[in-house]
């Protein structure tokens, strides 16, 4: 059994004292006790210098190829360019699963893709990853395995047990018996279970589950997730336009998307336009983060044409609260648009309950807005300033929240309607808006009233 630890700095440097002593011997014990997953670690750890020595000392085939598949992106590319096209088909490609297999060449340079792919002496595995390799990245169909279990309606359970028995041999975990006709299309799955305690010589079709959950190639990968965790699966079936059972996605799967998911929908969240990569180069990094920084800066000389509008010579006072009326609005409004946007995601804000959603965001922004301009009221009147100053920045906070919060709520809706993305809603662009329209409420209130 496999020793579980806590990878940190002290580890990492009690392994790098092992490295320096030249104790081999006891830095192949920790690579023969520890998790695949605690080796990757450590190798995420390591400096580029040390990275393809100690990934050479796991001597186990399928333990090294269990490694390469963990690491992270960038590291596994480093790995990758040291690799002989020859190491990586015999002694990587040939010990993992058509999907891990797929995302491995997928991270290799065009010629020495072509190179590995000519190496795979198994040509059905060689056939199934250049057809994963053909789906595009967001699809269900770059998520799946080809290896499942399957069996024919037409067969008795005596038959179903032999033929498992073939395919199992390429399969690390059973999760499903999927049931097709002699066209391969999917008509319903069985369990183990089920199967051990039928009779020997019952059909299959007799005892099949024919109300199935499935997915095809072409969706998109969030579908999956959205369907995998609505329905509680370890495993999705996938087919093609005609039904035909194709491959399936496993649980492992879904988690690394939904990770991916997550990371993309916080960059998007903070006016990065497009999903990237430590690793991508500075023009792809600028690229993804120069349009909302271009929207900030533009939504800055807007408030500042704003602020010209308004003459503050005469009441100079207003300039001490500018900071606090754009702050609170920007904030206000990515909080409601970040509530609007999860409803979105996790498909609970609907055309039924939309009304019921909008007015208990006013009422929210309603009743912090009170909070808030009481506080504030108290305080700028507490430290000295005038009645007539206190109140206009009372009220300009007050109306600015309640603005925020409508703004922060209908704008994922538009864009939504418009088929973008509305995470983006939740970037700079509320908190730009946000402030350009607020300051001009805190200008004219402060006008009518001072």
């Amino acid at each position: 059994m496999s020793n579980k630890i806590k990878i940190n700095s002290s580890y990492i440097d009690y392994f790098y004292s092992l490295v320096k002593d030249k104790k081999f011997s006891e830095i192949k014990k920790i690579i023969t006790d520890l998790h695949v997953a605690d080796i990757a670690e450590i190798i995420n750890y390591l400096d580029n210098k040390d990275i393809d020595y100690f990934y050479k000392l796991i001597t186990e085939k399928e333990k090294a190829a269990a490694v390469l598949v963990r690491l992270k992106s960038e590291t596994k590319k480093k790995l990758l360019k040291h690799l002989s096209a020859k190491e990586i088909s015999k002694n990587i490609i040939q010990n993992l699963a058509t999907d891990d297999a797929a995302d491995i060449i997928g991270e290799l340079a065009e010629n020495k893709k072509r190179t590995v792919l000519s190496l795979i002496k198994n040509l059905k595995q060689s056939d199934d990853i250049n057809d994963l390799l053909s789906y595009a990245e967001n699809t269900a169909g770059s998520l799946m395995a080809k290896e499942l279990i399957k069996v024919n309606e037409n067969w008795n359970t005596i038959q179903c047990l032999k033929e498992m028995r073939k395919q199992a041999n390429n399969i690390q975990k059973v999760y499903t018996i999927y049931v097709v006709n002699d066209n391969n299309k999917l008509l319903g799955l069985m369990s183990l279970r089920r199967l051990l305690l039928t009779e020997k010589s019952t059909a299959i079709k007799n005892i099949i589950l024919r109300e199935i959950i499935a997915i095809k190639a072409s969706e998109y990968r969030e579908n999956v997730v959205n369907l995998m965790h609505k329905y509680n699966l370890v495993a999705l079936p996938v087919i093609d336009d005609e039904e035909k059972l194709i491959g399936r996605i496993t649980i492992d799967d879904v988690m690394d998307v939904a990770k991916e998911e997550a990371e993309k929908d916080y960059q998007m969240a903070s006016g990065i336009s497009e999903y990237i990569e430590s690793n991508k180069s500075i023009w792809g990094l600028t690229r993804a983060r120069l349009p909302w920084l271009i929207i900030g800066m533009l939504g800055g000389i807007l408030g500042a044409e704003v602020i010209g509008i308004f003459n503050l010579s005469e009441h100079i006072e207003l300039a001490f609260f500018i900071p606090l009326i754009a702050a609170m609005g920007g904030n206000v409004g990515v909080q409601s648009a970040a509530i609007v946007v999860q409803g979105l995601a996790n498909k609970s804000l609907k055309m039924d309950n939309l009304l019921q959603k909008l007015v208990k965001e006013l009422a929210i922004g309603i009743l912090n807005g009170i909070i808030c301009s009481v506080i504030i009221l108290a305080t700028t009147f507490g430290l000295g300033y005038s009645i007539n100053l206190s109140i206009t920045v009372s009220i300009s906070l007050l109306t600015v929240i309640i603005f925020a919060a409508l703004f922060g709520t209908f704008t994922p809706l538009a864009l939504k309607k418009y088929n973008i993305d509305p995470a983006l809603a939740t970037g700079p662009f509320i908190t730009t808006a946000n402030d350009v329209l607020g300051l001009f409420i805190y200008f004219f209130i402060g006008k009518s009233i001072l």
